[in-house]
């Protein structure tokens, strides 16, 4: 048997492309952000990143580690919403944005929780911090651990609020995957960060998120800003089943962080989609077999295939089945045989395992002889 490397071009007919035509480009956009990460949440496909991974003072888009500390022990029952903690005086005499707590009071984990994603208060979560923790400087060591268990290996964090600290620093990456998780893990909590108000002690404050403001589908999450952060955003929206996530930061002002942040996202939206290639299940292809009772076995995909693409780039996308040919029997169902290989402009190339759909076994001696002469004779039989 002599085995050679097989590669085909598909056309997947589902997704009514043609493959492998030249196609334009939309150009990569530029931001006033000092750093920019965008990401579909969905196929984790990138569509913009500057300075992405430079650690930066994160201001109160920190408190995202805050929160996702309390839903965690929410959601594993150890804390309830409407638990209370008390006030301290290190808590009630903390400057910045607050949420107005009275020290020697008790304040409930919902009103808390509202504190810190719609108003940003500073007090909130020392509250919480203090509560939970012991003290806000244990608090932040469990934050650090905890984000370091995420897969947020550069992230450090020196205080519950993101108050000024030259060791406290983030990346926007990083930011992208705490939001990532934030949604993904607490579903039932998340919506809070669409809320667009809350009043405690009668003072009403608006959340700070520009995009909640505006009909984009924004749900989500943090702003951020101190003098050496500049203005910055985490934010996600989402629109007819796509989920887009975007950090920026380092802007001048509050009104160009919101501007930016509304110009990214619809951007982001509008030269961006979604394609489905394949559902799990899907014949790819079918790839020669070696010395099988059958002569070929079909390949497919263990899960549904769905791309990120420029809306023009698509044209330009390829999609390539490659595998060592001829495939030797006896082949087991669901063992992964060839590689499914997706590449375009502006993308890095997918590979994704393609496994057999069925059992191909080894047929009796005779049979394997005359397949095998018929093979070295006339060589591979064509589909």
């Amino acid at each position: 048997m002599t085995l050679r490397n097989f590669t085909r071009t598909i056309l997947p007919l589902c997704f009514g492309l043609i493959l492998c035509t030249a196609g334009a480009q939309a150009d990569p956009i530029e931001t006033a952000a000092r750093e920019a990460y965008i990401f579909d949440i969905n196929t984790g496909a990138v569509l913009l990143e500057k300075n992405a991974d430079e650690l930066m003072a994160p201001a109160s888009m920190s408190k995202l580690m805050t929160t996702y500390m309390v839903f965690e022990r929410l959601k594993e029952g150890s804390l309830k919403l409407d638990d209370t903690l008390p006030v301290s005086e290190k808590a009630w005499r903390k400057g910045g944005s607050k949420m107005f707590v009275e020290v020697d009071s008790r304040v409930s984990i919902s009103d808390l929780l509202r504190g810190i994603i719609v108003q940003s208060g500073n007090d909130a979560c020392i509250v919480i911090a203090e509560g939970l923790g012991g003290s806000e400087e244990a608090f932040a060591d469990a934050m650090t651990a905890r984000a370091r268990e995420l897969g947020m290996a550069r992230s450090t964090f020196r205080n519950a609020t993101g108050w000024p600290e030259p060791e406290h620093r983030m990346t926007a990456r990083e930011l992208g995957i705490l939001a990532e998780h934030l949604i993904r893990d607490f579903p039932e909590y998340y919506k809070i960060f669409a809320e667009k108000e809350f009043t405690f002690s009668g003072i009403k404050q608006g959340n700070r998120n520009p995009l909640l403001y505006k009909d984009n589908g924004a749900d989500g999450l943090k702003t951020g800003h101190t003098e050496e952060s500049g203005y910055g955003l985490v934010a996600s929206a989402e629109r007819e089943g796509r989920r887009l996530v975007m950090v920026i930061h380092g802007l001048e002002n509050a009104s160009a962080r919101s501007r930016e942040s509304e110009r990214l996202m619809e951007w982001a939206f509008r030269e961006y989609n979604n394609y489905a290639l394949f559902k799990a299940g899907d014949i790819v292809d079918h790839a020669r077999v070696w010395l099988g009772d059958k002569d070929t076995v079909p390949l497919t995909v263990e899960k549904d295939l769905t791309v990120t693409l420029n809306r023009q780039a698509r044209k330009s996308m390829t999609v390539k089945v490659v595998y060592t040919e001829p495939i030797p029997a006896p082949i087991l169902k669901g063992t992964p045989v060839a590689q499914l290989m997706v590449s375009g402009p502006d993308m890095e190339t997918i590979s994704v395992p393609l496994v057999a759909t069925e059992d191909i076994g080894q047929p009796g001696l005779f049979k394997r002889l005359t397949s095998a002469i018929d093979y070295l004779v006339f060589g591979p039989s064509v589909n």
